[in-house]
């Protein structure tokens, strides 16, 4: 059972290398094998149909989120300052190695945002599940006193959330060197204006 997971988590994260730099739909079970250097039922017998791999891949960078994003930011005092790591390991992860065309949730969003199915059902979630978390981390600034207490914190979750497509786009199809020093510039703004 250990060596199966092991095995399992070497051929997402092959898979989450090349779909990071190819999309989605050009990730194909052949590709992947080749790559892995495993037979095409072989790699089936783990994730049963391409479909499958996509919901399954979607998951494993999931929990990467969480592991490279969320759980350091957790670790900063509660409120604007862990929503400044929040902001930090947000761009560190579009610039992730294992990624090497940025973050794939954001590039799978806008393949499957107009494709029902279970890859889109999980983003849904995904996002919905990201936004309020964001949410919640701008209540509980306003309960620190770092924001003003009539923040509308759904806006603040929604620009706030705008800063990864925003630097992504400029620093992955722009090639534009200020894209990180824009993209903290939106961040000031974004606090400044919560704190006024």
């Amino acid at each position: 059972m250990i060596k199966r997971t092991k095995t399992r988590e070497t051929i997402l994260n092959e898979a989450i290398f090349i779909a990071s730099k190819t999309g989605f739909e050009a990730l194909t079970i052949g590709k992947l094998s080749k790559a892995v250097g495993m037979s095409k039922s072989g790699l089936f017998a783990h994730f049963n149909s391409k479909e499958q791999l996509q919901v399954d891949l979607l998951k494993a960078v999931e929990k990467k989120f969480i592991e490279i994003v969320i759980r350091p930011s957790l670790q900063a005092h509660r409120g604007e300052p862990r929503i400044q790591a929040f902001a930090k390991n947000l761009l560190k992860w579009d610039d992730s190695e294992f990624m090497p065309g940025g973050c794939m949730l954001h590039t799978a969003s806008i393949e499957f945002e107009d494709r029902p199915g279970p890859q889109r059902d999980f983003l849904v979630h995904y996002q919905k599940y990201w936004i309020d978390f964001l949410a919640k981390a701008a209540n509980i600034a306003i309960e620190e006193g770092h924001f003003r207490e009539d923040l509308d914190t759904q806006l603040f979750a929604f620009e706030f959330h705008a800063i990864l497509p925003s630097y992504h786009f400029s620093s992955r199809l722009l090639n534009d060197s200020q894209a990180e020093n824009r993209a903290w510039k939106m961040v000031n703004k974004l606090l400044e204006n919560a704190r006024i």
